[in-house]
């Protein structure tokens, strides 16, 4: 499809999505995607454009056949796990609140604390590749990253640049004001988890080791599993994922979990050895200050250790992140 073309179908689609509800009327830089309605990329033409698109969307549903660890190409083994970007991005990206790839396109190019840099859509991706891919970097030019990225460049259209998304991301959630409880944690797992996941947590694959065919249900630690640098080792962010979209056939609006039980099985799963950190990933978050309060690898700003701030309580540490960054606001001035 050429690009005047894209654009001219592009803003026909925010009309029609502002007059539908979806584009909320009381903010036009705001999209509901609890109300969206995906775009399928089967109805796109069977042109080089259209076969992108559908490609794109197979890598991110079975990534482990087309760049695992278990490719018969091993020029072609950039991910180092059999999971596929679907085990965090549910629904090949599509699910509101299990970190949706729809309109990702629109939040890039933007400066992200993390890196201490401006990331394009290109350079997100490489940061899950090296994350919670545990392998490494896409060629920007390869054939891979063009169709991942043609893939959610397809399902960001109609989102205006910059727009606030309802349903980005994983769906914010109180944590319980006390440390974990981790024989809960271990409870909740056995009696939710076990029957997907496994017993083990090294959850159950489709085949067998060595024919890349991946998982139906993902490891949740191990030497299978997602790196330590990854955002889903994070027991918030875990906890709002499982909260929110587990045990299979949970509902962002329907959880099946207490959310006592999202917190004490999310520090369940984190307290698992996984891929270690390695390379880039050792300085992510250059600033102390930027570092979430659950990121579980020092120096930190506060006085706080590594422990607490793997598994709680994280009260007394946003009081005091949130006292330096008023120091150190006042220091710049």
């Amino acid at each position: 499809m050429k690009g005047s073309t894209r654009i001219i179908i592009a803003l026909a689609a925010s009309a029609a999505l502002a007059q539908s509800g979806w584009l909320l009327a009381d903010s036009p830089q705001t999209v509901d995607l609890t109300q969206w309605k995906v775009p399928d990329p089967s109805t796109l033409p069977r042109d080089a454009h259209g076969r992108l698109v559908r490609l794109g969307r197979q890598m991110i549903a079975e990534t482990y056949k087309f760049i695992g660890p278990e490719v018969a190409d091993k020029s072609m083994r950039y991910a180092g796990t059999n999971m596929s970007c679907q085990s965090c991005h549910l629904g090949a990206g599509t699910a509101p609140y299990a970190a949706p790839l729809t309109g990702a396109s629109a939040g890039y190019p933007t400066f992200m604390p993390r890196f201490n840099a401006t990331y394009s859509i290109e350079d997100r991706v490489n940061a899950c590749m090296t994350r919670s891919m545990a392998g490494k970097a896409l060629p920007v030019d390869s054939k891979p990253m063009k169709a991942m990225v043609a893939y959610i460049d397809f399902l960001s259209e109609g989102i205006p640049k910059g727009a606030k998304r309802i349903g980005e991301k994983t769906k914010y959630l109180q944590e319980p004001q006390r440390p974990v409880d981790l024989a809960h944690g271990e409870q909740v797992y056995k009696d939710k988890c076990t029957a997907c996941h496994q017993s083990d947590g090294h959850g159950k694959r489709r085949g067998k080791a060595g024919d890349a065919k991946g998982y139906d249900f993902p490891p949740q630690w191990g030497a299978d599993s997602s790196s330590e640098g990854a955002s889903m080792f994070r027991l918030l962010t875990v906890m709002e994922f499982v909260y929110h979209n587990m045990p299979l056939g949970t509902t962002w609006d329907k959880p099946q979990l207490s959310v006592d039980e999202a917190y004490d099985v999310a520090a369940f799963i984190v307290s698992h050895p996984h891929q270690p950190r390695s390379g880039p990933q050792v300085n992510d978050f250059p600033n102390p200050l930027d570092k979430p309060v659950d990121f579980a690898f020092s120096p930190y700003a506060d006085g706080f250790s590594e422990i607490q701030h793997k598994y709680g309580p994280y009260a007394p540490i946003r009081a005091e992140v949130a006292q330096l960054k008023e120091k150190a606001k006042a220091a710049a001035k």
